[in-house]
């Protein structure tokens, strides 16, 4: 990777590991950098190069950086209960299966509705981990224009280059994970089951409901949800730096 890819990736981490203005950390990758910044059009420029890092660190900071950011994210959401256990992102229903949950209560079934909206969950659990590459991808693509739209923009503009950046591969990788996770976790078993029980009451109208397509949506809305709050918080707290190295790279 060129020193100038690996300064406007690098720029960006820091930007995401500093507090809102971002200028301490600009100064210094200016510095370690010899004024690559500058010629780059972004912050000032026209340091000289002190040496206090190598190309080699701010390479290996990116990719640490990168892979504790997508970890907090995916080791979260990607757990056992980490849908299921927060309300913000917890995925219910579809909204046609509602009245199926409504008429199987009626008969003391609305167990079985239960039992399929937590394996909706555990689905998405399983499917999470699949963005880690997906960011790196992203990341690897990053343009100037980018880095400045970024830096000049809001204190979730992170969040939103990464949501137009991914939104369609992230569902692109998700489909087949999801399918198969929603499989392997038995919610395919516990909706026939249910739809079974369903159709056997009196007087009920036809229902269908595509379990694909609403995990797919409402996981990666929780996904771009909790980066959000992630970019918030390390924006506001460089204590979020939690290894020698980004401490070196992306601190004050």
């Amino acid at each position: 990777m060129g020193k100038a890819k690996l300064i406007v990736a690098a720029a960006i981490f820091g930007l995401l590991a500093a507090p809102a203005s971002g200028q301490g950390f600009l100064k210094k990758l200016e510095d370690a950098t010899g004024g690559g910044l500058g010629k780059l059009g972004i912050g000032g420029g026209g340091s000289s190069l002190v040496g206090s890092l190598t190309d080699g660190e701010i390479g290996n900071g990116l990719k640490e950086a990168l892979r504790v950011g997508t970890e907090r994210l995916v080791g979260q959401l990607g757990s056992s209960g980490g849908f299921t256990n927060d309300p913000q992102v917890r995925i219910p229903l579809p909204d046609s299966l509602k009245k199926v949950q409504s008429a199987l209560s009626r008969f003391g079934m609305s167990g079985m509705a239960d039992d399929l909206e937590l394996r909706l969950n555990k689905a998405a659990e399983v499917a999470t981990p699949k963005a880690k590459k997906l960011f790196f991808d992203s990341i690897s693509t990053m343009t100037l224009e980018d880095v400045q739209k970024i830096y000049k923009g809001p204190k979730d503009s992170a969040t939103q280059f990464f949501r137009g950046k991914m939104t369609n591969p992230l569902k692109g990788e998700f489909r087949p994970i999801v399918d198969s996770s929603l499989a392997d976790v038995g919610a395919i078993s516990s909706y026939d089951k249910m739809m079974g029980q369903y159709k056997s009451l009196p007087f009920v109208p036809d229902v269908k409901a595509d379990l694909v397509n609403h995990v797919l949506d409402k996981a990666i809305a929780g996904i771009f949800l909790y980066l959000g709050r992630e970019e918030a918080a390390i924006r506001e707290n460089p204590a979020k730096q939690t290894t020698a190295l980004l401490k070196k790279v992306f601190g004050k």
